[in-house]
């Protein structure tokens, strides 16, 4: 296979990590956690039985996605687990917090195992800040009969990883937990590591980026299965003091000339695929807008939406009102006067691009802002 390490840029030099054992740093918990949904606890659908895709897996969990065919497993109050999974005690582990977690297949590739290798990804709530330090922290159990190993890997990414098929991801994780996972039936064990940031990422992928042969196995039970199958639960990445400041773009909100009657186009807004619900890491650019009209309180201004011309123009219509609508909503709950925002959709009415082409069509799906009234 293709090395995808040449497709994605890594963001970070790998730095020593190890499992907790009482001489691992804590994250702080001053600092916020960049993960959305760090417990696999909301849901997106009910997860009414076992996932065979990891296109049901991203379906399902709330921002998260399974980058690769290989189907990650979520279990919860409402999966139903086949008997024959049931029997080999898949899902007969209670979730370290809440009510929900996660397995994945690490191992087992030179057994023959299908979808010997599962991986979750997620998007930050920010981008990481060149330069600096990042503490990563999950919990993780074991399925009784499953393999020990270790080399549970974090890759931090500039761009979202994808691969259609069930393959190993050949990327260069930031943080792997080189000692075997030992883990009692029915517990937990957290494990953790830090990095030192060199590109701005945006997206996190955890699981085993390592071949079998880069991997070291062990029978924990006498009648182990032939690969290594462990939960997830409660993920945590978080800054580690000294804390940077976030880089301001000359673009930057913080940063346009004012003018009535002037566009400009708010960046990093994104939405659940073919719906209108803001995903968290557009948060992250609307509280700008949000500071923005705090400092022009006698501004007005209209939302925006925009969609490709994929659909019918009544759906495309209605989706990007309903998106601008969301933008709107988000902003009056930060405080600003209903009667300070307008919104209107426009559906595919203004191309900025061709959309012949993926690049073209990610460009004309935006949303902006115009100013009506500055005083």
């Amino acid at each position: 296979m293709k090395n995808l390490a040449t497709l994605f840029l890594l963001c970070g030099a790998i730095f020593l990590s190890a499992q907790s054992d009482g001489s691992v740093p804590k994250t702080g918990d001053e600092q916020p956690n960049l993960i959305p949904n760090p417990g696999f606890e909301r849901f997106s659908a009910v997860p009414l039985g076992w996932f065979y895709k990891g296109e049901h897996f991203t379906r399902v969990v709330k921002y998260w996605n399974a980058p690769t065919a290989a189907s990650p497993d979520v279990f919860g109050p409402k999966v139903r687990v086949p008997s024959s999974w049931s029997e080999k005690d898949f899902g007969k582990h209670n979730p370290h917090t809440g009510g929900a977690m996660i397995g994945l297949t690490l191992y087992g590739c030179d057994e023959g195992k299908p979808h010997c290798r599962e991986y979750v990804q997620i998007q930050l709530l920010e981008p990481l800040v060149v330069g600096q330090d990042y503490a990563v922290e999950a919990y993780v159990g074991r399925l009784p009969k499953s393999m020990e190993v270790n080399q549970l890997g974090f890759h931090f990414s500039v761009h979202e990883l994808k691969n259609p098929l069930d393959e190993r991801l050949e990327v260069e994780p930031q943080v792997t937990i080189q000692e075997v996972m030992s883990v009692s039936p029915k517990s937990w064990r957290r494990v953790t590591g830090r990095f030192r940031a060199t590109t701005e990422a945006n997206y996190l992928t955890i699981g085993n980026f390592a071949a079998d042969a880069g991997t070291i196995a062990r029978r924990a039970h006498p009648a182990s299965v032939n690969y290594a199958y462990y939960y997830l639960d409660d993920v945590v990445v978080k800054k580690v003091p000294p804390i940077l400041p976030i880089p301001v773009p000359a673009d930057d909100l913080s940063r346009i000339t004012l003018e009535a009657g002037k566009t400009f186009a708010l960046k990093n807004i994104f939405f659940e695929f073919d719906r209108a619900e803001l995903l968290p890491r557009s948060h992250f650019e609307l509280d700008k807008l949000v500071g923005l009209l705090r400092r022009h309180p006698g501004m007005v201004i209209e939302i925006g939406g925009h969609t490709d011309n994929r659909g019918s123009a009544d759906y495309n219509l209605d989706l990007s009102r309903r998106r601008a609508a969301a933008v709107t909503e988000y902003l009056q709950l930060r405080g600003i006067a209903h009667e300070r925002v307008r919104f209107r959709g426009y559906g595919a009415a203004q191309p900025l691009d061709s959309n012949a082409t993926e690049t073209g069509r990610s460009r004309n799906r935006r949303v902006e802002f115009r100013v009506i009234e500055l005083q």
